[in-house]
């Protein structure tokens, strides 16, 4: 049984409890010794430990993907909680909930369900809803897509987050649409729900985050754009121009080619589908990064490797106050502003994500619906 969660641990605990290991990392250290990094997670979060002591034994243990019950102690390094393990073993899957380990979606599963069916009634152009429909009628597809993360490490890294993201990107097309005279609301809507729609082959995640076979050598954009084609096809009469600008929205969706894009955007509705992608994912990356860094006092967040930078974490306290007295130059010293600490050393992961819900009893042996009426609360 779980005694204690990743978002729950603070300096110095003394740490007993199971976690399922993301990443398990062999090195050497300066002095020729061997070392092990671990990635532990919960359904909570992310937490690094470090094994210093018995590393080739404890090694043979376990694997990536295992389950192990960890005694370690825990402390702050380069603002950022790290475990360092004195004692740890294998635990077999019957002596877990797998529902404490599963990150997923802070959103309601049902009302996701809700809002993508109504955005798909609210499409006005007949081929474009009909396409969406065919989506909607096939169940395989349809179960993944409500499941799948958004992302293996960057952004929605969990449970429903490919659903999250999406619904997010298309609640900005509204805005958009509504702002700009002229855009094609239905198409850049479509472009929304479906700009990822190839992660569900792209992204495993039965146990922990990763990337398929298909994923590593064909990858979301193009098994997208087969996916959306397979539907067309089976739409008497849909339009040839039409059916192409919708794969150029997924086909250019990234940008630019460095960022793996294989076509640039060259329609108004992709210039824009680029940016609000860009921005859901960014916004989410940021928040989590300072949300997983909630647990010390620090106004500032460790270094980021992906933003290159660090963040105030602290806005609320810039709310506008009434203007104070004016001092007297000669006794009053300049304050002394919270500066962001000094880099000494990249970090050793990517943003994470804190997560407040759990799959509950669907997680028992049971289907990975969110969608289900009968869905329990949400972690």
């Amino acid at each position: 049984m779980k005694k204690i969660f990743v978002e729950q641990i603070r300096e110095r605990d003394w740490v007993d409890s199971p976690f399922l290991v993301r990443d398990k990392i062999m090195a050497m250290a300066k002095n020729g010794k061997p070392y092990m990094t671990l990635k532990l997670i919960d359904r909570s979060g992310e937490v690094e430990a470090r094994v210093w002591d018995r590393v080739d034994e404890y090694a043979e243990r376990f694997e990536r993907d295992d389950f192990i019950r960890v005694q370690a102690k825990a402390s702050v390094y380069l603002g950022k909680m790290q475990l360092v393990v004195q004692e740890l073993e294998r635990l077999a899957d019957s002596d877990v909930l797998l529902a404490d380990y599963m990150p997923v979606s802070a959103r309601n599963g049902v009302e996701m369900a809700a809002e993508f069916e109504a955005l798909v009634a609210s499409l006005t152009d007949e081929n474009l809803r009909a396409l969406m429909q065919a989506f909607l009628a096939d169940i395989s597809i349809m179960e993944r897509y409500r499941t799948a993360p958004a992302a293996k490490s960057m952004h929605h890294v969990f449970i429903g987050g490919l659903l999250e993201h999406s619904l997010a990107v298309a609640g900005l097309v509204d805005d958009i649409s509504r702002r700009y005279p002229g855009v094609n609301r239905d198409l850049l809507l479509v472009g929304a729900l479906l700009h990822d729609i190839g992660k569900v082959g792209e992204l495993a995640y039965a146990r922990t985050f990763d990337y398929t076979d298909e994923g590593k050598l064909i990858g979301h954009i193009v098994l997208g754009v087969e996916m959306v084609e397979e539907k067309i096809r089976t739409i008497p009469n849909f339009p040839r121009q039409l059916a192409m600008l919708v794969k150029h929205l997924l086909l250019s969706h990234h940008g630019q080619y460095e960022y793996g894009s294989p076509k640039r955007p060259k329609i108004l509705e992709a210039v824009i589908l680029n940016f609000l992608d860009d921005l859901d994912s960014k916004i989410n990356g940021v928040q989590a990064h300072i949300e997983r860094e909630s647990v010390n006092d620090n106004p500032w967040t460790s270094y980021h490797r992906l933003y290159d930078r660090y963040f105030f974490k602290d806005t609320t306290s810039a709310e506008a106050k009434p203007p104070a007295a004016k001092p007297t130059p000669a006794v009053v010293a300049a304050p002394m502003a919270a500066t962001p600490p000094t880099r000494s050393e990249p970090p050793r992961d990517k943003a994470g994500r804190q997560f407040g819900f759990t799959l509950g009893e669907q997680l028992k042996g049971k289907s990975l619906d969110l969608f289900s009426a009968e869905e329990s609360e949400k972690e």
